[in-house]
């Protein structure tokens, strides 16, 4: 078995010694573990986030020269597990974006009787409101779905995110305010342009 390269061989490096040549050895084997990424992501944009992730994976872990496994294959084990954390949660945020799209447009749809128009109308409005969405910042998006797709309260929020209750309420509102304003935005411009 090949020695792990990011200890030193007398077994006596300090911490930080151990995780500059860790690092070290992880920018050498960046080719492949990029590619990898890559490919378990299916998010080619992604991946120098992914491989941000996945560093931080290693590091914090508390893998030894003693374990059975080659570091190579341990790598790849991280590095696929980190490619599916992040589709995940793209696939999460997809969802959470389409609920609280046709929840809204279903709130349009019961206030009127069904026809054809009224259902292309609320169509174009949970595209509207799934593309205003996703111009959002990602903290932004992450707190409307919550509140509003989610249904938690103040309290769980806050809880979760490691917030203070009135954090939630400000950072809600300015998030609020942010899709209002890119709503507003897109019916001026469609109002001007002919």
């Amino acid at each position: 078995m090949k020695n792990f390269p990011c200890l030193a061989s007398s077994g006596l490096a300090s911490p930080g010694d151990q995780a500059e040549q860790m690092r070290r050895y992880l920018l050498e084997q960046q080719s492949w573990i990029r590619q990898v990424l890559s490919i378990r992501s299916a998010d080619p944009q992604a991946v120098d986030e992914l491989f941000q992730e996945f560093i931080v994976s290693v590091l914090k872990s508390d893998f030894s020269i003693q374990q059975a496994e080659p570091p190579p294959a341990w790598l790849y084990v991280v590095a696929v597990r980190t490619a599916l954390l992040h589709r995940r949660r793209l696939g999460r945020r997809r969802r959470m974006l389409h609920r609280y799209a046709t929840s809204a447009s279903r709130q349009y749809d019961e206030e009127s009787t069904p026809d054809p128009l009224g259902l292309l109308l609320a169509k174009e409005r949970e595209k509207l409101i799934q593309s205003a969405i996703a111009r959002l910042l990602p903290k932004d998006q992450e707190l409307l779905t919550l509140k509003y797709t989610q249904g938690w309260s103040y309290s769980e929020i806050a809880k979760h995110l490691g917030l203070t209750e009135s954090q939630v309420t400000t950072q809600l509102h300015r998030a609020r305010v942010r899709l209002r304003q890119l709503l507003s935005a897109h019916f001026l411009l469609s109002e001007t342009t002919p």
